[in-house]
């Protein structure tokens, strides 16, 4: 039997509260012992001398570009940079060429994950080819192991697709993961509607192409009374209408990123690419609106919306594609900005990033206790470092954090029961 201890951590598991130092035993991939002292003398020994082990991380909103566009990220590579972030499980969006729309696709990117360094969860396409036009073959999709729906990058602008979509989904114990976006509001849209767009003289994304979205999916989920998980919440109004859908009981989730709440539209000043992405950074009161919803749980998750491109499409300000990579930064910038200024704990901010998004998906993740899988992160939340897209270990480097020092590193991270990243990086 494979048999590793991991001694001296502190451990801090948001599904028990847990927070106690101690060691965990780890035998053929699953936790068999946490807390306290453990004695294993044919274990292999590791002794993290008081770093903080958590549930490895779950993100749930992440572009491997696997197939189809290979030169800006692939899953293998895609799952490195999951693992030096400490991400252990994610769920990949369906954009990739072909979409993943058919069992085919689904059968090839979870194939090709069985080998990968973290675990990969596919979303399949809500319709064919993301047109938004004919339903895709969710049962199919099902069968083939797709874990949610989404059209992600495209909103679907058929709200009676939409509603089948959701229905469909509940009876399959699927996830639908909507990107909510009014194409007639944002279209040709750069950068988010206000002073920022006027001083660029460039086409502005109003605030209203989310929200107009937002209102329509919390509409459909408190008419059918079916689920519906929103993505990339940018704006202080789709905050406000996702905490008062909760308060009547709408079945709504959402999730944010951590460029919604480290940064703000002025970064668009510079005229970089790198922070270009859709949903826009917002304004400094949109800012604050995320902190708030992530405080009182209006927002549930923190995903990434990992968005790799080549540094030649990013060199275009305006002719660029929007999205931006995160998942190595998205625990430092969580620290950084949240626990740091003391807006949240940190067994907060361990459970919007590993307990809640397993939840939403239903997927076997974001807890430490006996019998579970054994995806564990170990971390320093004190140590200081500055992001250098260039010892990033994916193959784009459009980090919206670059250049920033930023506060909580991995140091370690275990996906099913073997270390699959060692930070050896220097300062």
């Amino acid at each position: 039997m494979d048999k590793i201890l991991i001694q001296s951590a502190r451990i801090l598991d948001p599904s028990s509260g847990r927070d106690e130092n101690g060691d965990i035993l780890i035998i053929d991939g699953k936790i068999q012992q946490i807390g306290g002292r453990i004695s294993c003398e044919d274990a292999q020994k590791v002794d993290v001398c008081g770093l903080t082990a958590a549930p490895g991380l779950v993100d749930m909103h992440v572009h491997l570009r696997d197939p189809g566009q290979t030169q800006k990220e692939d899953i293998l590579s895609g799952c490195r940079a999951a693992a030096a972030g400490g991400i252990t499980s994610l769920l990949c969006m369906p954009n990739t060429n072909p979409a993943a729309d058919t069992p085919e696709t689904v059968e090839y990117i979870r194939n090709k994950a069985e080998s990968a360094d973290a675990r990969v969860y596919v979303a399949g396409a809500i319709s064919r080819d993301l047109q938004g036009l004919e339903p895709a073959d969710w049962n199919a999709l099902k069968s083939a192991g797709a874990a949610a729906l989404s059209d992600d990058g495209n909103p679907v602008a058929n709200t009676a697709l939409m509603a089948a979509a959701m229905r469909a989904a509940a009876r399959l114990g699927m996830a639908v993961c909507s990107h909510c976006e009014d194409l007639t509001l944002s279209e040709g849209g750069k950068v988010n509607e206000g002073a920022v767009s006027e001083a660029l003289r460039v086409k502005g994304i109003p605030p209203a192409a989310e929200d107009c979205g937002v209102a329509r999916e919390i509409a459909l989920a408190a008419v059918y009374g079916t689920p519906v998980h929103i993505c990339h919440v940018s704006t202080r109004n789709s905050v406000a209408m996702i905490r008062n859908a909760k308060y009547r009981g709408v079945p709504v989730t959402a999730e944010t990123a951590p460029h919604y709440f480290g940064l703000t539209e002025r970064e668009l000043l510079k005229r970089d690419a790198d922070y270009r992405m859709n949903p826009p950074l917002r304004t400094e009161e949109d800012r604050l609106a995320i902190f708030e919803g992530l405080r009182d749980g209006s927002i549930d998750a923190i995903a990434t919306d990992h968005a790799p491109h080549t540094p030649q499409e990013k060199a275009d300000f305006l002719n660029a594609p929007s999205g931006v990579i995160g998942m190595e930064t998205s625990l430092a910038a969580g620290i950084t900005y949240l626990v740091k200024p003391g807006r949240l704990t940190l067994m907060r901010l361990l459970q919007l990033m590993s307990l809640n998004p397993a939840k939403i998906l239903n997927i076997p993740a974001g807890t430490l206790q006996a019998g579970v899988n054994a995806d564990i992160i170990l971390f320093d939340p004190n140590e200081r470092w500055t992001v250098d897209p260039a010892k990033l270990h994916g193959k784009s480097r459009n980090a919206v954090f670059k250049g920033r020092k930023l506060t909580g590193r991995v140091k370690l991270t275990f996906c099913r029961g073997k270390i699959v990243f060692r930070d050896t990086a220097k300062e």
